[in-house]
């Protein structure tokens, strides 16, 4: 492959922006130049920086790809400036809670990977004896939830799964990501009364059902010194005690989602199930919290949890929240949407290492989420000052069903490359199956 040397004033580069050339070639970044050289592209003021990293996704292949798959939702990505996605061991069928049903999965995703794609696997009550087998396969994490998770094929766990399965994930080092609520305490909702009232939706899920789920987590974390990831943090209430966690040493991380960042439960109307997630999106100044815990480092890193489902299954034309799929279609808009909720927050070189290093990090990406030499060719340019609307013809996810369609969105992916191969350029796929398989490193 022919090198190619791309520059710009504004590269992210030891954890600045500054005016340099990229040269990069078979896959990987060769040369750094902080000057422009004669024969580089030439992306003026356009910033040049790692591929963003989306760790928690909803592929649903196989088994449910009436819902979305890896050739759309990788495609999706790579419009929306992701170069690395980790698919959860949910909705697939069958789910991915052995490593010969991860086979089936990588089977699966054959010569449909536009980007880069890892996986995680699935605790389940009583498939404990499974885990190994799938760490040694290539997982990156194992993904478990303490409420139902929609499926009933992936039940979730009790304090006795989570008892053995720590006591292995521990020796491996491996992340167990929880998903969050424990929904034994009592709620004061009127939803079967009145389905579709988002306010009632959101008192079906209160912040209490969060907050006990975390210090479960945190004292399980404690006990085996195993590595917990908390996934979409809704509730503010929980900063302090992710804070302290990790004030403490233990090994505790933890996610919120773009939804929790761009909107705000004041402004969702009855009926609106384009906004039903789990955890919900709760009020505008919860949400601002979430923003601070971002800037200050409490919470990780920014993921989607891209979670598509057709339009019969979210309940789009009936507007009832209490049978709607709870789940938001939001892969291709990681970046500029979580830019767009953050930019009054931070700056922009405060937001880049939450959806570039901080995830390649987490997923022990080593070659990934830095532009430095031997590092992956994984690169995006995009122009952080430009708003645009959305619009369905550009949403290249399976079902054109999203909240952030008609959002003014600042932030406009120019191009996406992965593996130093052009995937997306100009609102245009221009070549595909260049992703790989991400193993941990």
């Amino acid at each position: 492959m022919q090198e190619r040397k791309i520059y710009s004033n504004k590269v992210w580069i030891n954890n600045k922006l500054q005016p340099a050339t990229i040269c990069f070639a078979e896959e990987k970044i060769t040369a750094i130049y902080f000057e422009k050289l004669i024969n580089a592209e030439d992306f003026i003021d356009n910033i040049i920086m790692p591929g963003v990293i989306d760790v928690h996704v909803h592929i649903n292949e196989p088994g449910r790809t009436n819902w979305e798959g890896f050739e759309t939702a990788t495609q999706a990505a790579a419009a929306g400036g992701s170069t690395t996605i980790i698919d959860m061991p949910l909705n697939s069928s069958p789910v991915t809670t052995t490593a010969e049903a991860l086979t089936e999965k990588i089977n699966a995703s054959k010569n449909k990977l536009n980007v880069n794609v890892g996986f995680y696997g699935g605790l389940i009550p009583g498939n404990t004896q499974y885990l190994e087998p799938l760490i040694k396969a290539g997982v990156v994490g194992i993904k478990c939830f303490l409420t139902h998770s929609g499926i009933d094929e992936f039940p979730n766990v009790t304090e006795k799964d989570l008892d053995e399965a720590m006591s292995i994930l521990s020796k491996y080092n491996i992340p167990l990501l929880a998903h969050c609520e424990l929904s034994d305490t009592q709620k004061h909702s009127l939803l079967n009364e009145h389905p579709t009232s988002y306010q009632e939706y959101l008192k079906s899920r209160p912040k209490q059902w969060e907050n006990d789920a975390v210090d479960l987590m945190i004292n399980k974390c404690r006990q085996y010194n195993c590595p917990v990831h908390i996934v979409h943090v809704s509730s503010s209430e929980c900063i302090n005690k992710i804070y302290n966690a990790k004030a403490e040493g233990l090994p505790i991380t933890a996610e919120t989602c773009t939804q929790y960042l761009y909107f705000n439960a004041e402004q969702i109307a009855d009926g609106k199930t384009i906004y039903k997630c789990a955890p919900p999106i709760r009020e505008k100044e919860n949400n601002n919290q979430l923003k601070q815990a971002l800037k200050n480092g409490i919470l990780n890193f920014i993921t989607t949890d891209h979670s598509p489902a057709p339009a019969s299954i979210k309940e789009i034309d009936t507007g009832n929240l209490q049978k709607a799929w709870g789940g938001i279609a939001g892969i291709q808009f990681l970046l500029n949407a979580s830019w767009t909720a953050l930019k009054n927050v931070m700056s922009v070189e405060e937001f880049i290492p939450l959806v570039t290093l901080k995830p390649a990090q987490f997923i022990k990406a080593k070659t990934k989420g830095k532009i430095k030499v031997g590092y992956d060719a994984d690169i995006i340019i995009w122009n952080n000052q430009q708003a645009h609307i959305v619009t369905e013809n550009e949403i290249l996810f399976k079902h054109k069903i999203s909240p952030y369609i008609g959002e003014t969105l600042t932030g406009v992916v120019i191009e996406t490359i992965v593996s130093g191969q052009i995937v997306y350029q100009n609102k245009q796929i221009k070549q595909k199956n260049i992703g790989q398989w991400l193993k941990p490193q």
